[in-house]
């Protein structure tokens, strides 16, 4: 065996050692630090990267995508002396390779350690009712702060984010109980508003039938007030016409008279003045027709009463303006009798005045 080959073998690796050495192969959104000796020399980008063998060491290799870093729940005391637990959520991005490494140790633990001191001088200043609807404000002041104090570091927060915030045991169950109490609340509310709608509509309904009724009632009164303004008015047109005597005239005043005290409800009936001489006019209309004839011989006369002297019938005689000793349902059933027994007693003059050929005179009550 020629004993160069040895030797040209491992001068052959030595080579091939450094060459892949040399040679540095960054991937997509990866950047390494390079040293030379221990100090900062560049940082590779990605693609094929030549460094010197020996001299040159890889540091860090940082991804400088966005990445998402969620913290613990950390204890915060607020304005009103709660304890309430918040964990955040933090999207940042490395900008500077160089400072992220070597400006800063650890730069996620003290990107956790500014987010808690933080949130302690945000929440110290806010009570728990504020808190709870105050996340975007907090978001805010938080992002401010990361980013100003991030910055050196190469590091940019885009977005911080409340995950939880977690009052203590007590608190939630009282706010529960005001929850619970205010959806009572709306629902008594709500409860109460259809029961007025429902009210008001049911006004309104009432409001209009009785409106409607009132209208029907005050067509058909008009109605029957047309027809009774007709109906006497045809009377009247016939009375009129025919030349109705007073004779007539008071007949039908009798006839009228009972239908006055037929009511249930009349308690009290006043007798009319009229009444004796409505009698009177009926009872000389039918003694005047009823004139004797010439007297036979071997008859005496009758002489005929005087126009002075009262006619005796049946009926009694009420003068105007007497007072009855009776009281108001007697006098009524009274009055009404007599109104009764005077138009039944002319109707049978007249009836008997109209049968016979010859008239006669009715006889009266002391015949």
């Amino acid at each position: 065996m020629d004993p160069l080959v040895v030797p040209l073998l491992v001068v052959a690796l030595v080579v091939v050692v450094l060459v892949a050495s040399a040679v540095r192969i960054v991937p997509q959104a990866r950047r390494y630090n390079i040293e030379r000796f221990g100090r900062y020399r560049r940082t590779l980008q990605p693609g094929l990267n030549v460094v010197v063998p020996l001299a040159d060491r890889v540091n860090t290799k940082l991804d400088v995508r966005e990445q998402v870093y969620s913290s613990d729940p950390r204890p915060v005391i607020t304005e009103d002396n709660l304890v309430v637990n918040i964990d955040t959520v933090l999207y940042y991005q490395i900008t500077d390779p160089r400072a992220a490494a070597y400006e800063v140790a650890d730069y996620l633990q003290a990107i956790d350690q500014l987010t808690v001191t933080t949130l302690r001088n945000v929440i110290g200043s806010m009570d728990l009712e504020e808190t709870l609807t105050s996340r975007e404000e907090i978001n805010s002041r938080l992002r401010a702060v990361l980013d100003d104090a991030t910055g050196k570091w190469g590091i940019r927060v885009n977005r911080v984010e409340i995950k939880a915030i977690d009052p203590p045991a007590t608190i939630k169950e009282a706010m529960e109980k005001q929850m619970r109490a205010e959806r009572d609340k709306r629902a008594a509310i709500l409860h109460a508003e259809g029961e007025r709608q429902a009210k008001i509509l049911t006004a309104e309904g009432t409001k209009q039938k009785d409106i409607l009724e009132a209208q029907g009632t005050q067509q058909a009164m008009i109605l029957r007030a047309d027809g009774e303004a007709k109906a006497v008015e045809l009377v009247f047109q016939a009375v009129h016409r025919n030349n109705a005597d007073p004779k007539v005239l008071a007949y039908k005043y009798l006839e009228t008279l009972p239908h006055l005290a037929s009511s249930d409800n009349n308690t009290f009936w006043v007798i009319p003045g009229e009444l004796t001489e409505a009698v009177r006019t009926v009872t000389r209309a039918f003694g005047d027709q009823a004139t004797p004839a010439p007297p036979t011989p071997g008859q005496p006369d009758e002489a005929a009463p005087a126009d002075d002297a009262p006619q005796e019938s049946g009926v009694p005689e009420l003068e105007a303006g007497s007072t009855v000793a009776l009281d108001a349902a007697a006098a009524a059933d009274e009055a009404g009798k007599q109104a009764a027994a005077a138009v039944s007693d002319a109707k049978a003059e007249a009836a008997a005045a109209m049968s016979s050929q010859v008239p006669r005179r009715g006889q009266t009550s002391d015949e």
